[in-house]
């Protein structure tokens, strides 16, 4: 009898072990598929760049700093995306993600003020639907971004709840996920909005 109940109690131990181990893995599946959806929309908001610097050059001679400079915020983007897809859990290449993005934001901020400098560029059939395009898929960004950073605090919260976080470190998980956050230039976040009447 003592047999049985040793036997059931190893059987119970293996089931939960098994279960935590399901629960990890899940949740890291869900984290990385996560990032996945952003790397779509990133990708996507990255091959628009190109198009909208060139209808803008047509328009826009004087204004090739602000070209050039969104020009090299994208190849910094897209370096830190590739990076960051590796592997999507890596603190050091989403921080690295994170402030790319936030010099492309910062670099296409510039390039909408030159913008409205230039009525006939600004009333572009072609201008006005890559910006409408780039704002869509801002918004998606922004939705896969939250959530990316929900399943990252999913499985943040499972693997470091006990009893899990005593065996998740043996299941090949001993680190946290990273959340995605893209950096805002300072600048940007200490100035107070004018207004003027």
């Amino acid at each position: 009898m003592g047999t049985w109940i040793f036997l059931g109690i190893v059987v119970a131990l293996a089931l939960w072990a098994v279960s935590i181990y399901n629960t990890l893995v899940s949740l890291a599946n869900r984290y990385r598929n996560g990032f996945a959806q952003i790397d779509v929309q990133l990708k996507r908001r990255n091959d628009l760049i190109p198009n909208l610097v060139e209808t803008a050059k047509a328009y826009m001679a004087h204004e090739r700093g602000t070209l050039d400079a969104v020009t090299a915020a994208r190849a910094g983007a897209v370096a830190g995306l590739q990076r960051a897809a590796a592997n999507p859990g890596d603190a050091d290449a989403l921080k690295a993600l994170g402030a790319a993005e936030g010099a492309m934001g910062s670099a296409l901020a510039r390039l909408n003020v030159a913008v409205e400098a230039y009525p006939e560029l600004k009333a572009s059939q072609n201008m006005m639907q890559l910006s409408e395009e780039l704002a869509s898929t801002e918004n998606r960004v922004a939705f896969s971004r939250q959530a990316f950073n929900d399943a990252v605090l999913a499985y943040n919260t499972y693997r470091q709840s006990f009893p899990n976080n005593v065996l998740a470190a043996r299941f090949g998980h001993a680190s946290d996920a990273a959340p995605l956050e893209f950096a805002e230039p300072r600048e940007q976040l200490e100035a107070a909005p004018k207004v003027s009447f």
